[in-house]
């Protein structure tokens, strides 16, 4: 069965090239080009991965991206002509699974598309002292509590739960993250641990499980 995309672009050259390299690739996807159509088309729709233009009229594209994480783990990418690494970290912080700057091949962004969707698909759930990875769904709950990771989120928990101890630089956890070598800041792994913890809390206010070692990066320990 093919998997249906939902992209949202204003721009309709560019939103029927990444239409027709997606029906290409084997998907099926739909396109909307108002920032306001997209929550109620998403919830009656349910596609499998949204990509998502940041300036849209109607609503913001970021706007948009916070709204559907109040009620969707669908994957979403941004799509954004600002460089800006705080438009980049933003981006990541409201839910978004990965972002896209323009001027990009639509070649890439079915590579980036392919790449999101793998993360949901094989693999095993894994637990210890209540916290159980469920890579298959790519969700991860604590004490029976949904932490509602994004994509990110995930890898970055499941990578450090998988070697419990070890410290891993900023760096190291970049590299993990993001294979395919984009420039991003230490910045950015900070913002992910930030929300990790926050989430972790929200559903444990006791549970300590990602530590900060100082001057040199993170480890995952459980207490």
């Amino acid at each position: 069965m093919n998997k249906a995309i939902l992209v949202v672009e204003d721009e309709p050259k560019l939103a029927s090239l990444l239409a027709d390299y997606l029906r290409a690739s084997g998907f099926e996807p739909s396109c909307l080009d108002n920032g306001s159509d997209v929550v109620p088309w998403v919830k009656e729709n349910r596609p499998e991965l949204i990509l998502l233009d940041l300036m849209l009229p109607g609503r913001d594209g970021m706007e948009v991206c916070k709204d559907i994480r109040t009620f969707s783990r669908i994957p979403i990418i941004m799509v954004t002509a600002r460089i800006e690494e705080i438009d980049r970290l933003l981006g990541l912080e409201l839910g978004a699974d990965d972002y896209i700057c323009k001027p990009f091949s639509p070649r890439e962004v079915i590579a980036r598309v392919k790449a999101v969707l793998r993360r949901t698909q094989d693999g095993q759930a894994i637990e210890a002292a209540g916290l159980v990875l469920d890579e298959p769904r790519w969700r991860a709950s604590l004490d029976g509590s949904d932490l509602e990771l994004t994509a990110v989120e995930f890898k970055l928990l499941q990578f450090l739960f998988a070697n419990p101890g070890r410290i891993y630089k900023r760096q190291q956890l970049m590299d993990r993250i993001y294979p395919d070598e984009r420039i991003v800041s230490e910045r950015t792994i900070d913002s992910h641990i930030k929300k990790l913890r926050r989430k972790i809390e929200n559903a444990n206010p006791e549970a300590r499980l990602i530590h900060s070692v100082y001057g040199v990066g993170y480890k995952f320990e459980l207490e």
